[in-house]
C-alpha cells in the first residue's frame, strides 16, 4: 500500500477531475494529478518566494504569486 504524502489531498484532486468532467474517478488518476498539482504549485511558490525577497520582504503577497505565474 502507497500512502500519498502530498499537500495537496488525493480526495481535493478527485473532486477537481469530477466537477471538470462529470466522469467517475480512478484512484491512480486523482493520485497522479495531485502529485503534478503540487510540483507546479511549489514552482510558482518558490518563483514567488524569489521576488519577495528581492523586494525586501519575508512575506510572500498575492501580487507576487500573479507575477510568478507570468
Amino acid at each position: 500500500m502507497v500512502i500519498n504524502m502530498a499537500e495537496i489531498p488525493n480526495a481535493a484532486a478527485d473532486r477537481v477531475i469530477r466537477n471538470a468532467t462529470g466522469l467517475r474517478v480512478g484512484a491512480d488518476a486523482a493520485e497522479l494529478l495531485a502529485e503534478e498539482l503540487e510540483a507546479i504549485g511549489r514552482e510558482i511558490a518558490e518563483e514567488a518566494g524569489k521576488l519577495a525577497r528581492h523586494a525586501g520582504r519575508k512575506t510572500v503577497k498575492a501580487s507576487d504569486i500573479k507575477l510568478a505565474l507570468r
